[in-house]
């Protein structure tokens, strides 16, 4: 959606990364967690932190941060886990972005979204679906979409899907 596209008010989960502000589309959160247990997965992207088990699915979890090109940080008490929604292909996946602190949900309206911002050719920034404006402080508006490539998707995907079936296989081994 573009900022063309923002015509009514919408809500937006926003939540910081390395001192900046960032917002995802209410609507394609399902929940907050506190932080837990990442179990690693070998070969995987660095962004990629590992997986986690939501209500007994495995779920990819990746970190923001170095997905974004930012340091790598400490875990803290405010650290959280956003569970998304992505759709790529027509294809609906559910994973974890790691997020240092969520602040509020937040309403803007299409007079608060600017465009996102140009910069140059070599850049690609078409995940950032505008850039709100409260206050005197700019949100960086993700398209959650457009985050990642299909072939990220794909790895993360199959390394959840790998997991799984692991712990399907040890399930049905005999006592």
């Amino acid at each position: 959606m573009s900022t063309a596209e923002i015509t009514e008010t919408t809500q937006h989960l926003t939540f910081e990364l390395d001192n900046e502000v960032f917002a995802l589309d209410i609507s394609q959160v399902r929940e907050v967690l506190e932080y837990t247990n990442v179990t690693k997965v070998p070969q995987t992207p660095d962004f990629m932190t590992g997986v986690i088990n939501l209500r007994g699915g495995v779920v990819p979890v990746v970190d923001l941060r170095l997905k974004f090109g930012m340091p790598s940080a400490e875990r803290t008490v405010n650290t959280c886990i956003i569970i998304v929604e992505v759709s790529l292909d027509g294809e609906s996946t559910v994973l974890g972005a790691l997020a240092d602190s969520v602040q509020e949900v937040l309403e803007l309206g299409p007079d608060q979204i600017e465009p996102a911002p140009k910069i140059g050719t070599k850049l690609n920034t078409d995940f950032i679906e505008g850039m709100g404006k409260q206050d005197d402080k700019f949100i960086i508006i993700l398209d959650i979409d457009k985050v990642f490539s299909t072939d990220e998707l794909a790895i993360v995907q199959d390394s959840a899907g790998s997991i799984e079936d692991e712990n399907t296989e040890r399930q049905e081994l005999p006592q």
